[in-house]
């Protein structure tokens, strides 16, 4: 072989070890719509943290949208390093597919959710329809924003705090589902995630009312300036977690397994969960919540668990095609 074969030979490989090295100090993290504020802070911070323990430069990539497209993406070849969904029924699915490891709620604390959000309204500057409960949502004239309950964690929540509501005041399964009916009715058009909805409501300026997380009000504040809505508590919600998972697949093949899991550990970190609070997540911290009090309004809540036994065996009754949505929403 000649000097300038052997030459080149060694430069290729150079150039092969040094992009498997880039790969190894790179992480795609595919997460849910509204998310994206968080994570852009929360990336920046654990890139200083990561740097200052180890002395590695890293780099984060995020990608944003309704959660169970994301999951779709995922599933088909999307290389995320980690997920981080709104549901867990998006990250079990993922788990059924082989792509994040079947016990995966059992690798971090808390059922590996390290945040919590909840549905509240978010109605125009000044509340001109007077919306106050969910019975307002079924008036007539009254015109809600919400995301299709079929792509996005941020619907299906929407809805399943609507039929729980019902139940929470006595209200039988069959009367949950007529209120249900009688709410998507009202709703002139299905966004496709929740930041969809958002544009929906502001930027197309439909609807009098957006069901969304709690952390779409600080989103809406920095992106639109405050004032432009008035944020409502209805008398009871959901709690919704915010499932996080390693993917698997892709950190076999880039040998990034240790970088993801470091990732989302530090999502537990005192300083992960005072930047959630800032953006409206609640953290899961006592001591992080406590201090952030005035952000958190008290609020009745109750789990997935108390009305429909979990994410799981409500996507099979509700969302699956032919499911209770489908029928609803076809009778519109």
């Amino acid at each position: 072989m000649t000097s300038l074969k052997i030459k080149t030979l060694l430069a290729s490989l150079a150039l092969a070890a040094s992009g498997v090295a880039s790969a190894q100090n790179q992480l795609l993290n595919v997460s849910y719509d509204v998310a994206r504020e968080f994570y852009k802070d929360y990336n920046a911070a654990f890139v200083a943290h990561y740097k200052k323990t180890t002395g590695q430069d890293i780099k984060i990539d995020q990608s944003h949208a309704g959660s169970s497209a994301q999951a779709r993406a995922v599933n088909d070849g999307l290389a995320a390093d980690v997920v981080t969904m709104n549901t867990t029924t998006d990250v079990q699915f993922l788990a059924d597919s082989g792509v994040v490891a079947k016990d995966w709620a059992q690798k971090f604390p808390h059922d590996a959710s390290p945040t919590t959000s909840t549905m509240l309204f978010l109605v125009r500057n000044g509340n001109p329809k007077g919306i106050k409960d969910w019975d307002d949502l079924i008036k007539p004239g009254v015109q809600v924003i919400v995301v299709n309950p079929k792509t996005g964690g941020n619907g299906r929540y929407a809805y399943l705090a609507a039929w729980g509501a019902v139940r929470e005041k006595g209200g039988t399964e069959q009367q949950a589902a007529e209120f249900v009916a009688k709410l998507y009715k009202n709703v002139p058009v299905l966004a496709k995630g929740g930041r969809d909805a958002t544009a929906t409501f502001l930027q197309r300026n439909q609807g009098d009312v957006l069901i969304t997380f709690e952390s779409e009000v600080v989103s809406i504040d920095r992106e639109f300036g405050a004032g432009k809505v008035d944020a409502i508590y209805p008398s009871v919600s959901i709690v919704a977690e915010n499932p996080v998972a390693v993917v698997e697949r892709t950190v076999a093949k880039k040998g990034t397994a240790q970088l993801a899991k470091a990732y989302l550990d530090y999502l537990y970190s005192d300083e992960a969960q005072e930047i959630a609070a800032k953006h409206a997540i609640r953290p899961r911290s006592e001591k992080v919540l406590k201090k952030y009090e005035a952000t958190f309004k008290p609020l009745k809540q109750f789990t997935v668990a108390k009305y429909f036994g979990s994410l799981t065996e409500a996507q099979k009754v509700h969302f699956n095609d032919g499911g209770q949505f489908d029928k609803i929403y076809s009778a519109k």
